[in-house]
C-alpha cells in the first residue's frame, strides 16, 4: 500500500476526529464490555487539538484521506521518556500495515529527538500489535479520562537506547 507520512496540522483537525469517530467504536467493540463503551467512547474518540497541532503527531495519507493517525510526546517529570499517543487505523485499513508505518515513524522521530525509552498505554485489544513491535508488556492500568471514568489498558515499555525496536 502506497502510504506517505507527514505531521498533522491544525487543517487535519476534523479529518483526524472523524477517523477516531468511526473506528474507534468498531475497533474496540469486541475488546471492551458496552458498561466501558458508553463512557469512554465519547471521551477517547475525539482529536485532541493541541497534539493535532503539536508538530510530534503524524497522519499516514493513502489515495490523499487520513487512514491512520498518532504520535508521541515526551514525558513531563521523565527526561528521555515518550509516550506513544492516541494511535488509529481506519477499521478499513486495519491490518494493512498503516498502524504498522506509523508506529515505526512514531518512534523514529522520537528516537531522533532524543528519546531514550518509549511507553504506550495500549488497549486490551492492541497489545499483541504493540508487543510485535518490541514493546514489552509492564502491567494492566486504569487511564483515569475524567474524574470517576476509567479506561482498562494495558501499560507497556521499550527501550529505544538499545535498539530494542522491532519493525
Amino acid at each position: 500500500m502506497d502510504l506517505q507520512i507527514r505531521a498533522t496540522t491544525r487543517d487535519d483537525l476534523s479529518e483526524v476526529d472523524a477517523l477516531l469517530a468511526r473506528s474507534y467504536p468498531r475497533l474496540l467493540k469486541d475488546a471492551y464490555p458496552p458498561s466501558v463503551l458508553v463512557t469512554a467512547l465519547p471521551l477517547i474518540s475525539r482529536a485532541q487539538p493541541y497534539l493535532v497541532t503539536s508538530g510530534t503527531y503524524y497522519a499516514a495519507i493513502h489515495d490523499g484521506h487520513i487512514v491512520g493517525a498518532g504520535g508521541w510526546s515526551a514525558d513531563k517529570t521523565r527526561r528521555a521518556l515518550g509516550h506513544v499517543r492516541h494511535v488509529a487505523t481506519d477499521d478499513r485499513f486495519a491490518r494493512r500495515g498503516v498502524g504498522r508505518a506509523l508506529l515505526h515513524h512514531i518512534l523514529h522521530a522520537a528516537r531522533s529527538a532524543g528519546m531514550r525509552e518509549m511507553e504506550c498505554w495500549s488497549t486490551t485489544n492492541a497489545v499483541p500489535f504493540y508487543a510485535s513491535a518490541g514493546f514489552s508488556e509492564i502491567g494492566p492500568m486504569d487511564v483515569e479520562l475524567q474524574p470517576g471514568i476509567t479506561f482498562p489498558s494495558v501499560r507497556m515499555g521499550m527501550d529505544l537506547a538499545n535498539g530494542t525496536e522491532r519493525g
